[in-house]
């Protein structure tokens, strides 16, 4: 039993916040990010698109700059980018 209690402790909790465009989300994620060296994984079905940055309130490039972002700007607007595409690229990311 020690050796399972100590696999979970050692399992990088996956935080999820989720609300309405403009309500500082992306303020939030950055914080915490920094405080406890995460990531951010956009999961907005909008952001994945290029060129769509003020339509879709996509952090700045200042903003990725202050912690790693993924799953931005990882399609052009006239690919399709199914919840397939994006199981794809987001396991990786987050099997550790």
């Amino acid at each position: 039993m020690a050796s399972a209690s100590a696999a979970v402790s050692r399992v990088k909790p996956l935080v999820v916040i989720l609300g309405s465009t403009g309500t500082g989300k992306t303020k939030l994620s950055i914080e915490l990010a920094r405080r406890f060296g995460g990531e951010i994984i956009s999961a907005d079905s909008m952001q994945v698109y290029r060129d769509l940055d003020i339509v879709t309130a996509k952090a700045t490039k200042e903003e990725q700059r202050q912690a790693p972002h993924h799953l931005l700007d990882v399609a052009t607007p006239d690919q399709a980018f199914t919840v397939i595409h994006f199981r794809e690229r987001a396991l990786p990311i987050v099997s550790f």
